[in-house]
């Protein structure tokens, strides 16, 4: 019997309560981030995919899909992932003044 259930068995309290072990090598993680495009009326879909493309690295199917998606829904998650690559994503996106919101999840 381990030595920190021993006390429990030894007093006659019954059963011994369940313990689970800790594990030293589990790293708790940080939520991720997230970057949403907003919508707005003063750039073209060719402007906002284009920007996408560079933003993030999707294709070009794919950045008209989340172009349509922030047109007809008025924004979009465009990136999931740590701070520093969606600030990053935020910041191209920023640059032909899109809108964009970064934020922990």
């Amino acid at each position: 019997m381990s030595e920190l259930l021993a006390p429990y068995a030894a007093a006659g309290a019954g059963t011994a309560p369940e313990v689970e072990a800790e594990h030293g090598d589990e790293v708790a993680l940080a939520p991720p981030w997230i970057t949403i495009l907003h919508n707005c009326d003063c750039h073209t879909f060719e402007d906002v995919a284009k920007q996408l493309i560079k933003a993030i690295g999707c294709s070009e199917d794919r950045a008209w899909e989340l172009a349509w998606e922030v047109h007809n829904t008025g924004k979009a998650v465009v990136k999931v992932g740590p701070e520093t690559e969606c600030v990053r994503a935020g910041n191209i996106l920023a640059a032909i003044g899109l809108v964009v919101t970064v934020t922990q999840s």
